[in-house]
């Protein structure tokens, strides 16, 4: 089945890009690492960055890959009704992930096993069903268009705000400015590379 998106600008004559299975399993990862050293506190500005990448990877998902499997995979609807539903109590945890503090720790297992469950829902169901109805070039057209929403998307949690088209396609941009301004003025740090490059300037 082949959903109705743009072409994108071929490279040699082929389509060119990355598959939505190989962003978001690269996104996962991430994400996984990043729960995986959350509970430690060998750096408070984990909370921040998982914050940062967990919000630019729903938004980006609930732009582009749920309105493709409502659109191509039987019983669709259903399913990212309830992924969205998912990831509003997701958002919910991580508004009230903070460091230190009684229930800290219990604060951030939520959101780890939250991050988790999502994944697994990604992998194990979206994401198979997705590829059995949808072709290559159609399944590369997703990925560069969640590579493209990810830059563009809020980099903190907000729950109330539209998760789907075509207002969050409108709205989520208009937040991520003023979410990236916040971070600029706060020196917020939302890319793991950066905790990375910190770690090694030590």
């Amino acid at each position: 089945m082949s959903l109705n998106l743009p072409p994108l600008p071929p490279v040699g004559g082929e389509t060119s890009g990355r598959s939505v299975v190989d962003v978001l399993a690269d996104q996962h990862r991430e994400l996984l690492a990043l729960c995986d050293r959350l509970p430690a506190g060998d750096d408070p500005r984990i909370g921040d960055v998982l914050g940062a990448v967990l919000s630019r990877h729903l938004s980006a998902e609930q732009q582009y890959l749920y309105p493709a499997v409502r659109a191509a995979v039987p019983g669709g609807e259903d399913l990212a009704d309830r992924e969205l539903a998912e990831d509003s109590e997701l958002l919910r945890a991580l508004a009230d992930l903070r460091p230190g503090g009684p229930g800290a720790v219990e604060r951030a297992g939520r959101v780890a096993a939250a991050v988790r469950r999502h994944v697994a829902a990604d992998e194990e169901e979206l994401l198979p069903v997705l590829t059995q109805m949808v072709g290559a070039e159609d399944l590369i057209r997703i990925g560069n268009r969640i590579e493209l929403a990810g830059e563009a998307a809020p980099t903190r949690p907000h729950p109330r705000t539209p998760s789907t088209p075509p207002w969050n396609k409108i709205v989520d941009p208009v937040v991520a400015v003023l979410d990236k301004v916040r971070d600029v003025l706060t020196r917020r740090t939302t890319y793991a590379a950066d905790l990375d490059d910190h770690r090694r300037d030590r």
